[in-house]
């Protein structure tokens, strides 16, 4: 991305990273991987047996934004919803390990933590499966979320609303973070999953995926003339302040409500795991922008950030040192 930033500004960025504080609200979930080996397929029924050789609990949905906010040595809070259940009391103290602030979680009695089970045999998932409640959170843990971003409004640079669909999302919680956000001129930044963007309507930034944003549309996109004039009509209608389409092996298109369009090729030279991918670009983005970035400059840092995770398997976060190491390899120009 030597057009946009060079290696002097980039390192600058980074920075500032451990001055900077991103708040994530949204569905808090946690990834179960069970690994394993396959060998031979069941006599019971036409499947993979998998001998279990391992199994690990990641941080995921809104906490793997914060992962990666995290391990880019940013400051970070957060707020969702979790089960009075052993996940729920995992994901706790995960949490409290990392010193990050746990008042923003709150536990809904009769509602699991949302647990997202993925066998995977040599390096390929076989089979997911979800353990979730989809029925939308109470009013008073909405409440209480959007009192707990209110408490921290002094210290944040940017918030992300990380929307996976779970129940935690609705137009009357971005309604609240939006007065609290625009009235200190905080960063809000929503990575979207319904297909109605009015109701994101006027948030700072969108991060849509090539097909969110068709169904968004309610249309085919398939070129970049296609994409350009579909960012277009989004920004324009739903006045956002920007316009980050993830386009996968295509790489990102940034659109900005001035009228500019930049389209930023991928890095990615091997691609694994893609999971978890949409979490890094936009965690990264609002660290880039809390840090004092341009939405191009965030947008190439999170293009990278983004190249580093699918060379992974699994939810894997991006660290620092990866993405500067990059930068540092590079030529000052």
């Amino acid at each position: 991305m030597k057009d946009i930033i060079n290696k002097k500004r980039a390192l600058d960025i980074i920075s500032r990273f451990h001055s900077s504080k991103v708040m994530i609200v949204g569905d808090v979930m946690i990834d179960q991987f069970i690994w394993g080996k396959v060998s031979r397929i069941s006599p019971e029924a036409p499947v993979p047996v998998v001998k279990v050789t391992s199994e690990s609990l990641l941080l995921g949905g809104c906490a793997n934004v914060l992962n990666n906010v995290f391990s880019m040595g940013g400051k970070v809070a957060v707020s969702g919803i979790v089960g009075s259940d052993n996940m729920g009391i995992w994901l706790v103290d995960k949490l409290e390990k990392m010193n990050i602030d746990t008042a923003g979680i709150i536990v809904e009695h009769g509602r699991p933590t949302i647990v997202k089970t993925r066998v995977v045999a040599h390096s390929q998932q076989v089979v997911r499966f979800d353990r979730e409640d989809k029925r939308p959170v109470s009013r008073d843990s909405l409440q209480k979320i959007i009192e707990y971003v209110d408490s921290m409004k002094d210290s944040l640079g940017a918030v992300v609303i990380s929307d996976y669909n779970k129940g935690v999302f609705s137009e009357e919680l971005v309604n609240g973070i939006k007065g609290i956000t625009s009235e200190r001129g905080i960063l809000l930044c929503i990575d979207p999953k319904q297909s109605d963007f009015s109701l994101y309507r006027g948030s700072d930034l969108i991060t849509p995926n090539h097909q969110e944003m068709e169904r968004a549309l309610g249309m085919e996109l398939e070129t970049t003339d296609d994409i350009t004039k579909g960012g277009r009509t989004l920004i324009k209608r739903f006045d956002f302040g920007a316009l980050l389409v993830t386009r996968g092996e295509e790489g990102m298109s940034l659109f900005e409500n001035d009228g500019s369009v930049t389209h930023i090729p991928t890095v990615a030279r091997n691609v694994f795991d893609v999971t978890g991918a949409g979490d890094t670009v936009i965690g990264v983005f609002a660290l880039c922008a809390a840090a004092g970035a341009t939405f191009k400059e965030a947008s190439a840092l999170a293009n990278h950030a983004a190249g580093i995770t699918v060379g992974k398997v699994g939810t894997a976060p991006v660290y620092q040192n990866e993405l500067k190491k990059y930068y540092e390899q590079a030529s000052p120009s």
